[in-house]
């Protein structure tokens, strides 16, 4: 049977080809809709179906992603494992060709629009590379090392943590959509002139419990 590293590098691979393909589609995207700058009020603007398509697109490539997971690890822990793996990887790699292909992001503090799943998402690119640095780091301990200490310390406590984190850094990237739904306007239309970096470094801090080893006896 195949080693855990063996695993771990099919993993890598699959994650960085996706990366390429989904870079692609994107700048195909973007060039499309005059959108290889994405700061622009609607980032799908009105095109037929092609915002379903996309919508579709986005929820296909976390099912891929979950599901490399689920095959390539053999237990609920080493799934997820993998899974964190094949997404951070995925997402650092995603910036890095679509650099390649059309010469954006200029820097990491460039706004991109990050999902539109349910509403739009609103980030510095610096912000999701942080957030897939922490999960390909928890991916690799879990998988490669799973005796190590924090791999085997997700008390309750960790998970909460963990969950609260995450909870947070999706409100700062929704919020301003939030904001304009609750104001009754077209969240499509709204475009984020600040990013809260104060409540964003306090969901990075939660999410990192996961990772700081339990103090034993």
């Amino acid at each position: 049977m195949m080693r855990e590293r063996g695993r771990w590098l099919v993993v890598i691979s699959f994650a960085a080809a996706m990366a390429w393909v989904e870079s692609a589609c994107v700048y195909y995207l973007r060039v499309l809709v005059n959108r290889v700058e994405p700061y622009q009020p609607m980032p799908l603007p009105d095109g037929g179906v092609l915002g379903y398509v996309e919508l579709v697109r986005e929820a296909a490539t976390l099912v891929m992603l979950l599901t490399v997971g689920v095959l390539a690890g053999r237990s609920m822990r080493t799934r997820l494992g993998y899974a964190a793996i094949a997404f951070g990887v995925w997402d650092l790699l995603y910036y890095v060709f679509l650099r390649i292909m059309s010469g954006w992001p200029r820097s990491l503090f460039d706004w991109d629009i990050l999902f539109l799943l349910p509403l739009p998402w609103w980030g510095p690119v610096i912000a999701p590379c942080c957030i897939a640095a922490l999960m390909i780091a928890w991916g690799t301990c879990v998988t490669q090392w799973p005796e190590s200490v924090a791999a085997r310390s997700l008390s309750p406590t960790r998970v909460g943590s963990t969950a609260a984190g995450i909870a947070l850094a999706l409100y700062v990237f929704m919020a301003d959509s939030l904001r304009a739904v609750f104001d009754g306007r077209n969240a499509a239309l709204v475009l984020p002139a600040a990013f809260d970096w104060v409540l964003f470094t306090a969901a990075l801090l939660l999410m990192t419990t996961a990772l700081i080893p339990r103090r034993t006896a």
